[in-house]
């Protein structure tokens, strides 16, 4: 498994990360627990150094599960968890936004959090989402003082803008921003990763085949159940959008025949190859395609082939949001 450094922070890990979110739910049926558990092992014999989850996952029961898998191989790998949503004693999200990254709620779920995914410190911690009520520069002093008591290793920010990233920066250096990222979801290139390379950040990019849907598996036909499949509500998974959208699935299965290569495979070595210091963390709970993503690692395509696929792609006029109107008000600021 080949590895990459993010940004100037020297932390190195596996070129493809592991996202947990899904092993505990969020995407139609909830898996059985041993089984993600052998899966996310399996990930790390495979040379997966990276693993990613959060607080609000389950909620809570993530980073349980991922921390009994990975308590065989604490210093082999690099765990991100995340911070910034407020809950009840029931776990039920409180107020009107769930947010919640006042210093006090901070240091409370850095131990919570500690003990959950069964280690001494965290190797790096996000803020999962911006708290409107709580100046950035508060949050990033907070996590400085974590990493000054050893708590935290590295601060990361989730879908944020380029001004909201400079401002942390300035109070606590970022090791990593994660943000939605794939060929349909292009949006961090206008500010946000020139903002990454110029102060030395590296850039993680979630839902790196845009949910699923550039796996090829979705069709007009599928169908989402709302009770635990967010997508049921995306404008991006109508029916409409995903039958007009087929047309950049198809054009990746083409791109990639000649090399053997699925659409999937194309999708994250697109990504692999924009920047260096990129690290898709794609999500599975099948062993099968946890083997086909960490194939696309080694896929090589030559700079005149990446200019014909961006040049095709160019022409293609995707459908549908990523996110309604209001879950939209809840990133990139």
């Amino acid at each position: 498994m080949q590895t990459r450094k993010l940004g100037k922070s020297n932390l190195e890990v596996s070129a493809l990360g592991l996202g947990c979110m899904s092993m505990t739910g969020g995407y139609s049926r909830t898996p059985d627990r041993q089984e993600m558990i052998d899966l996310v092992r399996t990930a790390v014999e495979r040379g997966v150094t990276f693993f990613d989850t959060a607080q609000v996952y389950g909620p809570f029961t993530n980073e349980e599960l991922v921390g009994e898998a990975l308590a065989p191989f604490r210093d082999q790998v690099v765990i991100a968890t995340k911070f910034g949503h407020d809950f009840g004693p029931n776990g039920k999200q409180l107020g009107l936004t769930g947010l919640n990254s006042r210093p006090e709620s901070i240091k409370q779920v850095v131990e919570g959090s500690l003990e959950r995914l069964r280690v001494e410190t965290i190797d790096l911690f996000y803020q999962h989402r911006l708290d409107p009520n709580v100046p950035i520069e508060d949050v990033a002093g907070t996590v400085k003082d974590l990493i000054r008591q050893g708590k935290v290793k590295h601060f990361g920010l989730c879908e944020v803008s380029a001004q909201t990233i400079r401002r942390a920066h300035a109070v606590q250096h970022l090791t990593a921003v994660q943000s939605e990222y794939s060929l349909m979801w292009r949006q961090p290139e206008e500010e946000v990763l020139p903002t990454l390379k110029k102060l030395g950040i590296g850039f993680v990019s979630s839902s790196p085949l845009g949910r699923g849907y550039l796996a090829g598996a979705l069709n007009e036909h599928t169908k989402f159940d709302s009770r635990n499949d967010n997508r049921a509500t995306l404008p991006r998974f109508t029916a409409e959008a995903m039958k007009a959208n087929r047309v950049l699935v198809d054009l990746l299965n083409a791109f990639g025949q000649r090399k053997g290569a699925t659409s999937a495979q194309v999708a994250f070595a697109w990504l692999l190859a924009q920047k260096p210091w990129i690290v898709p963390i794609p999500g599975t709970t099948k062993l099968e395609r946890l083997e086909e993503n960490l194939r696309s690692v080694d896929l090589e395509f030559t700079p005149e082939e990446w200019r014909d696929l961006n040049h095709a792609v160019s022409k293609i006029k995707l459908q549908g949001g990523r996110y309604s109107t209001d879950q939209e008000k809840q990133v990139g600021h």
